[in-house]
């Protein structure tokens, strides 16, 4: 027994040991979705702050394919030593219900760190679609079942899915137009390709103040404050409609709870920086912060909604 105590002490101080002298090397930092995308912008002004704040380099490394699960099951693969992170955003609890053959758990393996930052969708209608409100649109869409098309940036993105459950609580029918990414649906939805989509702010805020588009609602359960004027979708009309885009920091599940706890610790601080708050503005969200154990629960609670909306709505990978 006093062995079995000697060697259970052993191993607890070298691994306080370990992670007091965490980081050894330069961090990377996996980001499972392509460059310049939601994901891809708040890693990139995290990073050299914790670089800054750390002593050692943080570097974002972009890994696309398959809805993020390529990077993701990088990540989950590596050394569980703080010297790999993923940073991930809603997608990461949606894949799960949409790739059924997934070689990693998307909660399981991963240690929650931080939530950074959330938003909202922005509710997009092209100006030849006569629709000035939610409940307009709505209309148009039951006047004219399935012949509205929504443009996302692919089957089974996050962009697809709050689109998906929005018709099923507003009770019409869409039609999805699939793209190879946010930038190209957002082109066709301005040239009046396709009339309608839930889109990141900053991809579209440019084209609504120049009257390219008409932003009809937000998604999220609170006004966003750059927009006070517009309407949450939910009071626009569509009850219990509620979708937030975020992104968070997770790590190897059986990375040493003091890296994990420090890494909090220090996204915390470089969220407090106004500089930061800025930016981040900038990229359509706020600095959202949970710490690690509530990351969990929320991560649980969107796992949960997610599979429920993609079981509701038979959403699939075409």
């Amino acid at each position: 027994m006093r062995r079995f105590a000697a060697l259970l002490a052993a191993v607890l101080l070298a691994g306080e040991a370990a992670a007091q002298a965490w980081p050894s090397k330069p961090v990377r930092v996996v980001v499972p979705l392509s460059a310049g995308g939601f994901a891809d912008v708040p890693a990139r002004l995290l990073a050299p702050r914790l670089s800054a704040q750390l002593g050692r380099q943080f570097y974002v490394e972009n890994r696309p394919g398959a809805g993020g699960t390529l990077g993701t099951d990088n990540a989950a693969k590596s050394e569980p030593d703080g010297h790999t992170l993923l940073f991930t955003a809603t997608p990461h609890v949606i894949s799960p219900w949409l790739y059924k053959a997934l070689p990693y758990d998307a909660l399981k393996d991963f240690a929650p760190v931080a939530r950074v930052a959330s938003g909202p969708y922005a509710l997009v209608v092209h100006p030849q679609l006569k629709a000035g409100s939610v409940i307009e649109l709505i209309a148009a869409a039951r006047a004219q079942p399935g012949e509205i098309d929504f443009a996302s940036s692919g089957n089974g993105s996050a962009q697809h899915l709050v689109t998906a459950m929005f018709a099923s609580l507003a009770g019409i029918r869409l039609n999805h137009v699939p793209y190879k990414g946010s930038g190209p649906a957002i082109q066709d939805l301005v040239s009046g390709q396709v009339k309608l989509s839930f889109a990141g702010i900053p991809n579209v805020i440019a084209h609504v103040r120049s009257g390219r588009l008409r932003i009809l609602a937000v998604t999220t359960a609170t006004r966003w404050p750059e927009l006070p004027d517009t309407p949450t979708v939910a009071e626009a009309g569509v009850a219990g409609y509620e979708a937030a885009l975020w992104v968070a920091l997770l790590a190897p599940a059986a990375t040493p709870a003091n890296i994990v706890q420090r890494l909090y610790a220090e996204t915390g601080n470089a969220l407090k920086d106004p500089e930061m708050q800025q930016s981040l503005r900038a990229a359509g969200i706020v600095p959202s912060l949970l710490e690690p154990q509530e990351l969990g629960g929320f991560l649980r609670a969107e796992y949960e909604k997610w599979g429920r909306v993609v079981r509701e709505t038979g959403a699939t990978i075409n």
